[in-house]
């Protein structure tokens, strides 16, 4: 019986990644009925809202989706469809490999890391007043009137929410990861030494969880600016990464630059019973219809998906299918190549069907 899997474009280099991707799962062998929706530009188009109610219909019926890039507006209108999706389907766990593959151009070997951020609570949580307006006003007023902290009138205002129960949820996720993917050790990251109430708590609750698992997985903790370092000087040291949601997408990036870039992180946003698959790059809307972008993380992630969904044997065929096709160093795209006007770089499409071909000979 066929899988359903939601599948969403996005905007952008979205639907020629997807489409690479959704042949490379198919060419796997597993059956899968893709239930196509729009969200993002198309959408807004078509029916005047970014991220229409038929989206989160289609992924609460099938449980999982693959999703490509969706531009986010910068600096003002909505906040962010990504983080919109992962809000309203409590996707609260980012999962984010970041592993070396030979032929990709780095500074680094054998790297291989998996990042895991918490997705509904922290900076993310959308909690902000405008600077200028009667309530941000108020709010400053408010604060200043509970203790001795004095802020700018002219200030906008963030409000950063990390619970108790959000933080023992991530945390556990991330030491069951770690004992289904025969992971060792798992390392909490936070900036508790500073901010005491928040990152405190989270820290406070890393260490609880991580009793449950004392003797079956490591555990070990790291403030997030010394962690900036320790990846870069010694990467190797590192295995599993938990974090709260801005320090995880941050080091997620960070980690994408040890193996080579964003060009190859894949992703996914995981909750009780549903996931939603991308990869961790943007639209580069610049690039659209070219034929030129780099497919491989989207493709990676969705073996991500194949994983997830328990067909475990043909994850692992298309990862080592795109390992192939990147070590031979023949059928890839220009950011690859040494230069990025090399003559032999191939399209989207054809570094696609290379590793499709890769897949038929297994």
């Amino acid at each position: 019986m066929a899988y359903k899997v939601t599948l969403i474009p996005g905007d952008g280099i979205g639907p020629e990644v997807t489409l690479a991707a959704r042949k490379c799962v198919e060419a796997t062998g597993v059956a899968i009925e893709w239930d196509e929706v729009l969200a993002g530009s198309d959408a807004l188009k078509a029916t005047g809202e970014l991220l229409p109610k038929s989206v989160l219909d289609s992924v609460k019926k099938n449980k999982v989706a693959l999703k490509g890039p969706i531009i986010t507006p910068i600096g003002e209108g909505f906040r962010s469809v990504n983080v919109a999706i992962r809000q309203a389907l409590n996707l609260y766990a980012c999962v984010r490999p970041a592993k070396t593959y030979p032929g990709v151009k780095s500074n680094y070997r054998d790297i291989d890391l998996v990042l895991i951020r918490e997705n509904s609570e922290d900076l993310y949580a959308g909690i902000e007043f405008q600077e200028g307006l009667k309530e941000t006003q108020e709010l400053i007023s408010k604060i200043e009137s509970l203790g001795n902290n004095k802020i700018r009138p002219d200030s906008g205002i963030s409000i950063k929410p990390i619970s108790k129960f959000a933080s023992q949820r991530i945390v556990k996720f991330a030491f069951e990861y770690a004992l289904k993917h025969n992971r060792k050790k798992v390392t909490a990251v936070h900036k508790a030494n500073i901010m005491k109430f928040t990152d405190g708590l989270f820290l406070k609750a890393a260490r609880e969880v991580a009793l449950e698992y004392e003797g079956r997985v490591k555990f070990e903790e790291a403030i997030v600016d010394n962690m900036s370092m320790q990846l870069v000087q010694k990467p190797h040291n590192y295995d599993v990464l938990v974090l709260p949601n801005l320090y995880g997408d941050i080091l997620s990036d960070l980690c994408a630059g040890l193996v080579g870039g964003l060009g190859i992180a894949p992703g996914a946003n995981i909750g009780d019973g549903m996931a939603v698959f991308e990869a961790v790059h943007g639209s580069a809307p610049k690039y659209k219809g070219l034929n030129k972008v780099n497919p491989t993380a989207m493709i990676l992630s969705s073996a991500l998906m194949l994983d997830y969904l328990n067909e475990k044997e043909a994850a692992l065929r298309l990862e080592n299918a795109v390992k192939e096709v990147i070590s031979e160093g023949i059928s890839l795209t220009y950011d690859f190549k040494t230069s990025p006007n090399d003559p032999q770089a191939v399209g989207t499409q054809e570094m696609a069907a290379a590793i499709i071909k890769k897949l038929k000979k297994v």
